[in-house]
């Protein structure tokens, strides 16, 4: 199988003079993106479905059920201190050795520890080792997913034609999504079953059907191309030994930015997600079916929002975009707790699909490219991936700070939506102060000593700055 040259979209030439890909070999990667991320997030989700609604009960039982919910959202957010590291090892690999070999292993990885979850014995059955086995699963989730989402971006951007870069790097975003439609379903369905049944059986189902997913998720990435990024960077003597220290050390500045960026969405989207599920029952006497369909209506007006953002960033630039969605979040915070105060099914419904299919994807689609343009070839999978991680320990505790701070306040939802308008607050911010990316060029530079000091990454984008208007940045080749 060829290999998939970026394409230069004001030319239609490959990169590097090449002929161009074609359009059949940009969406199969493209595809391949989209089911991979789908699976990795399905996998990441079901957890914390069940953190939300059984795991107190299944692992923690001696508990009280409020410090029962509290402990199984506290084994949640240790995916999330799992995933920064997971980005540092899987992108050293995807930017020494290739994008697709890396993502083939955060598949694998991901999978087996799902449905070694599913296989778990209760607290019952062997005591303290049932928490303590969970919290580990727990954390090779996050490994997985810590070097998922960078690799298939990456991949994704830089197969892509410099003009529909947003576009295309918006396709693996609607695996968050498609993960959690598909993770809502089968949880919507297996909830239907007698409280004792899903105690007993029902809850390891979702965590089982894992199998499934992961063995066409593995065919898909097989049959794809590494990207002719890693070979130019090879080419041009700038593969990195340590690539790691190169992006902290010469772009600091937009591993900082991506942090922010990612706070902004992931802190409200986790609380959607994960947090509500138990809020809306346990203080508004909100039904478990009714939230669990709320979330999945949401989420498939997501899934189909996030293709129309990140085209939109194509057309208006990543920060009007992202910038808009941000701002519209931080309005949403408070409405959207009286939304769901009132105990009704159409208001519920309601604020969940404005949090998710407005302000999230609004904010979400363009990342994908946006952070991908921040970094050089030789340092991106890593740059993309420790960014957007670190980031996600922030919104990994909110659950669980949540839990604390509402508890704390009686149920009054006030502190909560205090946290998520100042998280959209923050992205705002930080997307003010990147520079739009939109059209620059994904070429490696010169190769250079390591020892030497090195221009940051606004040097990389700031060629976007001189970008007449409505035109493109020119080929800095």
């Amino acid at each position: 199988m060829s290999h998939i040259p970026v394409t230069d979209a004001a030319t239609g030439a490959g990169a590097e003079g090449h002929h161009p890909a074609s359009q059949a070999a940009i969406r199969r990667t493209a595809l391949a993106g989209m089911v991979g991320t789908t699976i990795e997030w399905y996998d990441f989700y079901i957890y914390g479905l069940a953190a939300a609604l059984v795991f107190g009960t299944e692992f923690f039982p001696d508990f009280s059920p409020t410090a029962g919910t509290l402990a199984a959202f506290g084994t949640f957010a240790v995916g999330f201190v799992a995933r920064p590291l997971g980005g540092v090892i899987f992108g050293h690999f995807g930017d020494r050795v290739g994008r697709r070999q890396a993502l083939m292993l955060t598949l694998f990885l991901m999978g087996a520890a799902t449905v070694v979850v599913g296989l778990l014995p209760g607290y019952q059955t062997i005591g303290l080792w049932a928490p303590v086995l969970l919290v580990t699963l727990r954390f090779l989730q996050g490994f997985a997913v810590g070097g998922e989402w960078g690799g298939a971006v990456t991949m994704v951007v830089e197969s892509s034609p410099r003009d529909r870069r947003g576009f295309y790097g918006s396709l693996p975003q609607m695996g968050v999504p498609l993960g959690l439609v598909l993770s809502s379903t089968v949880f919507a369905v297996v909830s239907t079953l007698p409280d004792d049944d899903l105690l007993a059986w029902g809850w390891r189902v979702p965590f089982l059907l894992s199998v499934v997913l992961i063995g066409v998720g593995l065919f898909l990435r097989s049959r794809i191309s590494e990207t002719q990024a890693v070979a130019r960077v090879r080419a041009a003597g700038r593969a990195r030994k340590m690539p790691v220290m190169e992006a902290f050390r010469h772009h600091g500045k937009a591993i900082a930015l991506t942090v922010g960026m990612y706070v902004s969405a992931g802190v409200p989207f986790y609380i959607v997600s994960v947090f509500v599920l138990s809020y809306g029952s346990s203080h508004l006497d909100i039904s478990r079916g009714v939230l669990l369909t709320g979330m999945l209506i949401a989420a498939v007006a997501e899934g189909l929002a996030v293709p129309c953002f990140g085209a939109l960033s194509d057309r208006w630039g990543r920060r009007p975009v992202f910038a808009g969605a941000a701002g519209f979040a931080a309005v949403l915070a408070f409405p959207f707790f009286w939304l769901l105060a009132t105990g009704q099914t159409g208001p519920t419904w309601l604020a969940m699909l404005l949090a998710l299919a407005v302000a999230h994807a609004g904010m979400y689609a363009p990342t994908a490219a946006m952070y991908a343009e921040l970094f050089p070839a030789d340092v991106r999978y890593t740059g993309t991936s420790v960014g957007y991680q670190l980031g996600g320990v922030v919104a990994g505790f909110v659950p669980l700070v949540a839990g604390a701070l509402v508890g704390a306040a009686d149920g009054a939802s006030w502190p909560i939506a205090s946290i998520w308008a100042g998280s959209a607050l923050i992205g705002l911010v930080c997307v003010l102060v990147v520079r739009e990316s939109r059209g620059c060029d994904l070429q490696p530079g010169p190769a250079r000593d390591d020892t030497k000091s090195s221009r940051t990454p606004s040097a990389h984008v700031s060629m976007t700055a001189a970008r007449p208007p409505g035109g493109s940045v020119p080929d800095q080749r």
